[in-house]
């Protein structure tokens, strides 16, 4: 029997506590720029190359939502330049989570987003 849910991801939602901080990292860590003016809960759709979605959700306006992250990367970024990536995330003043480590096709290293949500960044 044919499935009728597609082999396709969609959209990824980052449940965060407070939208307009997580808007900023972001945006930043991307190079990408925004209007805090126009940033309204309870969501913020990132612009993503490519054909999958990056939305952050703070829930229903008037609550806080109460975040328990994962202590695993749960999507990754990618960069061709690992060192650089790590300097420029340096410079960001993320918080690193892991150094970098490379195999012989692939290097990544992990940062933490402000609510503590585990953020990979690959070269593969």
């Amino acid at each position: 029997m044919s499935s009728p849910v597609f082999n396709k991801m969609n959209t990824v939602f980052i449940h965060v506590s407070h939208l307009k901080t997580s808007v900023k990292w972001y945006s930043e860590l991307l190079s990408q720029e925004y209007k805090m003016s126009e940033v309204k809960d309870p969501v913020y759709n990132l612009k993503i190359d490519g054909e999958t979605g990056l939305t952050l959700d703070a829930g229903p306006e008037g609550t806080e939502k109460q975040i328990v992250a994962s202590p695993h990367p749960i999507f990754n970024f990618y960069t061709q330049d690992i060192k650089e990536a790590y300097e420029f995330v340096k410079k960001l003043d993320c918080t690193i989570d892991s150094p970098i480590t490379s195999f012989d096709d692939f290097s990544f290293f992990t940062i933490k987003d402000p609510d503590g949500h585990v953020v990979m960044i690959c070269t593969g």
